[in-house]
């Protein structure tokens, strides 16, 4: 099993393509919209949602099978074709050209792969099995999401906040860290939260 380097990626305004048009290639695509990317998808025929957002100028669809060509200037694609043959193309049309592929389902033709994630604003949390066992990863998902309530949202955009105002006082670095780190903590969390319930007019 090939280790992988776990990172997150700036895909905004990046080329990216989905071949394949089916509910599946629908999730995949609006993950990639989500992260402001530029979409084309390749398929004879899509989702209703993928042809809206056709016609809201959200993408470019091709109404056609797919051309090694297809992958000019692109920085990854994803094969969510259900057919193996086309997958296997793309894949390897993809590896030839050191292009970043996923074909979907299917761990032996993915340079990358997709975590579970749990999102609260600009905090994710992602969790990968490499390829092993979707199933776990999706369980560890809907833990992780009980446990990391939509409070984190809010709480992220005031920790940022505060950050930003730390280092405009420029005070010296190590009371910064010390005052960042007790802020992120898990009695800053708490305080937080007491703060939020006064607010809200909650039980404190």
């Amino acid at each position: 099993m090939t280790s992988l380097f776990p990172m997150f990626v700036k895909l905004a305004s990046r080329r990216c393509l989905v071949v394949g048009g089916g509910p599946i290639a629908e999730g995949k695509v609006e993950g990639l919209l989500t992260s402001e990317a530029t979409v084309m998808v390749i398929a004879p025929e899509v989702t209703d949602t993928i042809a809206a957002w056709t016609r809201e100028q959200r993408l470019v669809w091709h109404a056609r099978e797919f051309r090694p060509s297809d992958l000019d200037g692109l920085f990854l694609v994803i094969a969510a074709t259900g057919v193996d043959a086309v997958n296997e193309s793309v894949f390897r049309e993809a590896d030839a050209r050191g292009i970043l592929c996923n074909a979907v389902d299917e761990p032996d033709r993915c340079h990358f792969y997709y975590p579970a994630v749990v999102r609260r604003g600009p905090l994710q949390i992602a969790i990968s099995t490499g390829g092993l066992s979707p199933s776990l990863a999706s369980r560890l998902r809907q833990e992780l999401e009980e446990q990391f309530g939509p409070e984190y949202e809010r709480w992220i955009a005031e920790l940022g906040m505060l950050r930003q105002k730390a280092f405009a006082r420029r005070t010296d670095p190590r009371r910064r860290t010390g005052l960042l780190q007790r802020l992120a903590s898990r009695k800053g969390y708490e305080r937080f939260l007491r703060a939020e319930r006064r607010r809200t007019g909650g039980p404190a």
